[in-house]
């Protein structure tokens, strides 16, 4: 009898066994799953903020919402970012529209010369110009958030105090930052910015033009030893949504959603000028690298150089079927609020 029950208790503890293998218990899943994609790379400020976002939507929503992100072009590329999404490939996306200037003309207006000094202010004005002019750029989409980098300077191998020094000198930049370039008389190279590290190692070009961040984000600091202060314009971001995936979010979801927008343009212009703060004294620390002012005289001249942008940005959208030249003095109506505070 005894033989018989240990028998009867194997097969038991068998059939237990293969029932739990077979079919597990069940996890606890999330109602509404969103792929975010971002074709910046993890390190990055851009890819930050969907980070920042994803925590936020998950600890709001009590876990009803799942955001699944994927930096670094893994889901969608730069280029592709905006088609990608209206046609569903991934949910939101994170877009920088300087990379296609002819295509987000009147988003791009924040890459002209308005005197826009950090993230912050550049973020409240790229937010308030998209809810005044509406552009049809973005009409195929849901537009959940805008925000900025912080104003341009010049990385450089080499030392740029005067003007003179960046004649004919090849320079990684994109969008209005090449047009600036060009202005100057330097040669701009577009090139994807993860490649600007091997650029720059073989010497194909001997800096680059952008937000300083990426002294220590991407170690621009260990080959350009030279940081030349313009502070002179801004890269525009949109954060888009699928139409279809939009429409169909609860109404309690959609509301936090709306909830995040101006959170998200706040936050992320604090965080991008206490990092590039940050970034600059840990180069200066780190790598030796040399910070270089202009004097007020060379500002003037410089941003001289620059007045033939604003009239080609009006003839642009004058030829788009848009008033080119009373948009211009709305954005820096715009700028003028947000700056004044």
């Amino acid at each position: 009898m005894k033989r018989k029950i240990n028998i009867l208790s194997a097969v038991i503890i068998a059939l237990l066994l293969i029932f739990t293998i077979g079919y597990p218990f069940p996890s606890i899943a999330a109602d509404i799953e969103i792929n975010y994609a971002n074709y910046s790379p993890a390190t990055t400020f851009p890819a930050t903020q969907m980070e920042r976002w994803k925590a936020e939507m998950e600890k709001r929503t009590n876990g009803k919402v799942r955001v699944n992100t994927f930096p670094g072009g893994t889901l969608l590329a730069t280029k592709t970012m905006y088609d990608g999404i209206a046609h569903g490939i991934a949910d939101i996306g994170c877009l920088c529209m300087a990379y296609q200037p002819g295509r987000f003309l009147v988003t791009n207006g924040l890459g002209l010369p308005l005197g826009i000094s950090n993230a912050k202010e550049g973020s409240k004005i790229l937010w308030d110009a998209w809810k005044k002019f509406q552009p049809k750029e973005f009409e195929k989409v849901k537009v959940l958030t805008m925000f900025t980098s912080a104003p341009t300077n010049l990385m450089s191998t080499f030392p740029i105090r005067t003007i003179e020094d960046i004649k004919s000198v090849s320079l990684r930049a994109s969008g209005g930052a090449a047009l600036i370039l060009d202005s100057w008389g330097a040669n701009a190279v577009g090139m994807p910015m993860p490649a600007t590290v091997e650029a720059l190692q073989k010497g194909i070009v001997k800096g680059l033009y952008s937000s300083l961040e990426v002294m220590k984000d991407l170690k621009f600091a260990e080959t350009c030893k030279y940081v030349t202060l313009t502070n002179t314009v801004v890269y525009p971001f949109a954060v888009i949504m699928n139409k279809k995936k939009w429409s169909a979010l609860p109404d309690d979801i959609k509301k936090i959603v709306e909830d995040l927008s101006i959170e998200q343009v706040e936050w992320i212009g604090d965080y991008m000028d206490g990092h590039v703060i940050e970034s600059i004294e840990w180069a200066q620390k780190e790598e030796n690298v040399e910070v270089i002012n202009l004097t007020s005289e060379q500002r003037a001249s410089w941003n001289a150089k620059l007045e033939p942008l604003k009239e080609k940005w009006v003839n642009d959208v004058n030829e788009a079927g848009l008033p080119g030249e009373k948009m211009l003095h709305e954005l820096q109506e715009i700028v003028k609020k947000n700056t004044a505070m």
